[in-house]
């Protein structure tokens, strides 16, 4: 009987800054798994500033398809998005209706496989934004996302924004008046 011919690729870093590497097979009919390969969180990070310089302020969606996951879980304040489609739609429906939309990456924070971003965008209100019709006001609004990698890839993310000062800005909510 001729042995088993599997080729493996074992990797295995054990520094604070690279998260682990594991094996995986690399031919048909072997008795082993794939499993996740982290990347380092410089490299998450780099990631992360890739999808706001160039998904979010250049608008570049095509870019989605290489850095977020296929089977992405993106946790938003109106609820969760779901795959590379669902992540181009939610960032579209805010470059459209806020054409003119920056971000300003104000802190960055990285470990093991998540990687914590606070900004700042400002925008003005163009187009349609979920029922609102434009207001040509502009807005300037924080936020903090939180984003986990694997692979590479954006696999999961947690969105935090001030959306009633947005929409307090945008003059579809009362901006609170002196107290009586």
């Amino acid at each position: 009987m001729v042995p088993s011919l599997c080729k493996y690729v074992v990797v295995f870093l054990s520094t604070p800054v690279i998260s682990q590497f594991r094996a995986y097979t690399s031919q048909k009919g072997c008795n082993a798994q794939k499993e996740v390969i982290s990347m380092s969180t410089e490299d998450n990070k780099a990631t992360t500033r890739r999808i706001f310089e160039e998904v979010l302020n250049k608008g570049n969606l095509a870019l989605v398809d290489e850095i977020v996951s296929s089977d992405n879980v993106f946790h938003t304040p109106t609820g969760p998005v779901h795959g590379i489609e669902g992540y181009k739609q939610f960032v579209n429906m805010y470059l459209s209706a806020f054409p003119d939309l920056k971000f300003t990456i104000e802190d960055e924070i990285a470990e093991g496989d998540k990687v914590v971003t606070r900004y700042t965008a400002r925008g003005t209100h163009r187009a349609d934004l979920q029922g609102i019709p434009p207001t040509g006001k502009q807005a300037t609004v924080t936020g903090i996302v939180i984003g986990r990698f694997a692979n590479g890839k954006l696999v999961e993310g947690w969105l935090d924004f001030d959306a009633l000062g947005m929409l307090q800005q945008l003059g579809v909510i009362p901006a609170p008046g002196p107290a009586s």
